[in-house]
C-alpha cells in the first residue's frame, strides 16, 4: 500500500510538471519601413549588406592588421568576454538547481544530560552517568518538484541573459572596429595635413625671403615683407596642433590594441593615404537592421529575461513540493557505527506554502511586470535609435561626398590663382597682397579638402557601425529567438 501511494504521488507530480505559471514570451512585433527615408545618394544600394568584415572594403592592409590585432587584445572586449563566461556559469547554477541534491554529513559528540529532567531523571538508577558519546553519519537527499514552472522560468531567464551577454560582447566589438578605423583615418589625415602645411611653409619662406630682398633694393615698401611674415607665422602656428592630433590618434590606437600608447608610433610614422571609400556600399533594407544590430538583439533578449522573471515571481504564489530522504548511522560507540543495528533512514514527500506574507509576493509580481514594461519600452527605443543612426549616417555620407567635389575644384582654382598672381606680380601688374591672399586661399582649400576626405571615410565608418557591421552571427549557444518583422 505504501509503495502504491508513493508511485501515485510521483505520477501526479509528473503530470503537473508541464504546468508553467506566468506569461509565455513572444518576441515583439516591429513594423520597419520598406525603404530608408533618405535617398541612397552616396553610392549606397539596398542590396543585402555584407558588413561582417566591412573594413576590408577600404583595401588598406595596415587597417586590416590593426583591426585583427584589436580583436585579439582589446581590453574592453576581454571584459565583455568575461561577462559572457559569467552568464554561462550562472546558467549552469540554474541547471544544477533543477536536479536532486545530496549532502553528506557526520559528527562525533560527547555530551552530558541533565539528571534533573522531569521523568527522564527519575527513571534512571542512582549513580547512572549522564555523560555519553554520540557518533553519526549519513546522507540527506532532496528534490524539489518544479510543478508550477518556477525553476523552468529561471532557466528561461538565464538563457536570455546569456544570449544578451553574448550580444553585448558583439556590440562592444562593433564599436571597437569602428574606433580603430576612425582613429586610423584620423592619423592618416593629420599626416596629409602636416605635409600640406610643410609644403606651404617652404613656399611662404621663399616668398618672405624674396620680399625682404626686394624691399632692401627699394623695389617694394617694407610693409610687404611684414605681411608675408604674418602669413608664414599663421601657417607655422597650425603645425603643433596637427602634430598633437597625429600623435593622439596613434596613442589611442595603441590603447585600442591593448598596448602602451606609444607602441605604434614607429609603425605608423611613414605617411600613407587616407583609406579610399569603395564605390558602392550595400546598406540593405530597414527590416535587416533588426537582425544585424547586436544592441537590438541584446534588448530583445533582455525583454525575454524580464518576461521570465514574472513567471519566477508568480510561482511563489503556489506550494512547493519536494521529495526528501536520508540514510545514515547513529551509535554511542564508534566501534559498531556501521553495523546493521545502527542504521537509520527516512523518506517521504514534503511541501511548503507561503499562505500569508502580507502581500509581498504580489508586490514582487507587480515589480517584475513593471520591469518587463520597462524592457519592452527599452527595446522599442533601441530599434528607433538604430533607424535614426542609419538615416543620419546615410545623410552625412552622401552630403559630405557632395561637399568634397567643389572643395576639389576650389583647390584647383586656388592653385591656378596663385600662379596667375605670381606672374602678374613679377611683371608689376598686381600688388604683393594679392599673392599673399592667393597663398592663404590655396592652403585653406587644400586643408579643407583633406579634412573632407577624412570626413567621407569616417562617415562611411559611422554608416557601417550604424548598420551593425563588425561581427558575425554567434553560435547556437547565443542565438536568440529573432524578433518578428
Amino acid at each position: 500500500m505504501k509503495t502504491r501511494n508513493a508511485v501515485l504521488v510521483l505520477l501526479v507530480a509528473g503530470s503537473m510538471v508541464g504546468c508553467m505559471v506566468g506569461p509565455t514570451y513572444r518576441p515583439p512585433v516591429s513594423s520597419p519601413p520598406g525603404q530608408w527615408s533618405e535617398p541612397l545618394a552616396g553610392g549606397e544600394t539596398d542590396h543585402a549588406a555584407a558588413v561582417a568584415t566591412w573594413w576590408k572594403s577600404f583595401g588598406d592592409p595596415e587597417l586590416d592588421s590593426l583591426v585583427e590585432r584589436a580583436l585579439q587584445a582589446n581590453l574592453d572586449l576581454r571584459i565583455a568576454q568575461a561577462r559572457v563566461r559569467a552568464a554561462r556559469a550562472e546558467r549552469g547554477i540554474v541547471d544544477a538547481g533543477r536536479g536532486p541534491s545530496l549532502t553528506a554529513s557526520g559528527s562525533a559528540v560527547r555530551e552530558k544530560q541533565s539528571a534533573n529532567q522531569p521523568l527522564f531523571g527519575s527513571l534512571l538508577p542512582p549513580g547512572t552517568s549522564m555523560i555519553s558519546n554520540v557518533y553519526q553519519g549519513g546522507f540527506d537527499a532532496s528534490w524539489e518538484l518544479d510543478l508550477f514552472g518556477g525553476t523552468r522560468r529561471s532557466a528561461e531567464a538565464a538563457d536570455a541573459q546569456l544570449a544578451a551577454a553574448g550580444f553585448s560582447r558583439f556590440d562592444v566589438q562593433v564599436t571597437l572596429v569602428a574606433e580603430v578605423a576612425r582613429n586610423y583615418t584620423a592619423a592618416r589625415s593629420f599626416q596629409r595635413r602636416l605635409a600640406i602645411a610643410q609644403q606651404n611653409l617652404k613656399a611662404q619662406r621663399e616668398v618672405v625671403a624674396l620680399a625682404r630682398d626686394r624691399s632692401r633694393q627699394g623695389l617694394i615698401s617694407s610693409l610687404e615683407p611684414e605681411q608675408a611674415a604674418t602669413v608664414l607665422a599663421q601657417t607655422e602656428a597650425q603645425v603643433p596642433a596637427l602634430e598633437y592630433g597625429l600623435q593622439a590618434s596613434i596613442h589611442h590606437l595603441g590603447v585600442l590594441l591593448g598596448q602602451l600608447p606609444g607602441t605604434l608610433l614607429v609603425e605608423l610614422a611613414a605617411p600613407a593615404p587616407i583609406p579610399a571609400v569603395p564605390p558602392q556600399v550595400p546598406a540593405g533594407l530597414p527590416s535587416d537592421l533588426l537582425l544585424r544590430r547586436p544592441d537590438i538583439r541584446m534588448a530583445e533578449r533582455q525583454l525575454a529575461a524580464a518576461t521570465a522573471q514574472i513567471g519566477i515571481a508568480t510561482a511563489d504564489l503556489f506550494p512547493k513540493f519536494s521529495l526528501t530522504g536520508n540514510l545514515g548511522t547513529q551509535s554511542a560507540n564508534s566501534g559498531n557505527l556501521f553495523t546493521p543495528g545502527s542504521s537509520t533512514w527516512s523518506v517521504g514527500p514534503a511541501f511548503q506554502w507561503r499562505i500569508f506574507d502580507a502581500g509581498r509576493i504580489r508586490a514582487h509580481i507587480r515589480v517584475q511586470n513593471a520591469r518587463q514594461e520597462e524592457a519592452l519600452a527599452g527595446y522599442e527605443k533601441t530599434v528607433l535609435l538604430g533607424f535614426e543612426d542609419v538615416e543620419n549616417a546615410l545623410v552625412a555620407y552622401a552630403k559630405e561626398q557632395a561637399r568634397n567635389v567643389p572643395l576639389g575644384a576650389a583647390v584647383a582654382s586656388s592653385r591656378k590663382s596663385l600662379e596667375i598672381s605670381r606672374d602678374q606680380y613679377a611683371n608689376g601688374l598686381t600688388s604683393f597682397l594679392n599673392v599673399l591672399d592667393a597663398e592663404r586661399s590655396l592652403y585653406q582649400a587644400q586643408d579643407s579638402l583633406v579634412q573632407s576626405d577624412q570626413a567621407v571615410a569616417q562617415d562611411l565608418i559611422a554608416l557601417y557601425k550604424a548598420l551593425g557591421g563588425g561581427w558575425e552571427e554567434p553560435g547556437a549557444a547565443l542565438v536568440s529567438a529573432r524578433p518578428k518583422v
